[in-house]
């Protein structure tokens, strides 16, 4: 076996091991982040709709205006108010 056939081998078998890992990657990604999708966001549906809670307020009540913005209601505060904004 000659030096060039054993870096071309080292250098195929480098490849081959690069594309495994990629591939692996992947799929243990994909398994993973489908795994946090439909536990996070899938059992904080079923708390939501279990409680009643609606995270988009966007059924209107009959008689209300006919948009879905708020008003801005940007009239003066207590300082107290602007501590805690959220």
């Amino acid at each position: 076996m000659s030096r060039g056939a054993a870096l071309a081998f080292l250098k195929g078998c480098r490849e081959g091991m690069h594309l495994f890992g990629q591939n692996i990657a992947l799929i243990i990604n994909t398994i993973l982040l489908t795994a946090v999708y439909v536990l996070g966001v899938g059992m904080t549906s079923l708390i939501a709709k279990m409680a009643s809670r609606h995270f988009l307020e966007i059924r209107m009540k009959k008689g209300e205006k006919e948009s879905y913005w708020k008003d801005l209601n940007l009239g003066k505060k207590a300082v107290d108010e602007h501590y805690r904004q959220f």
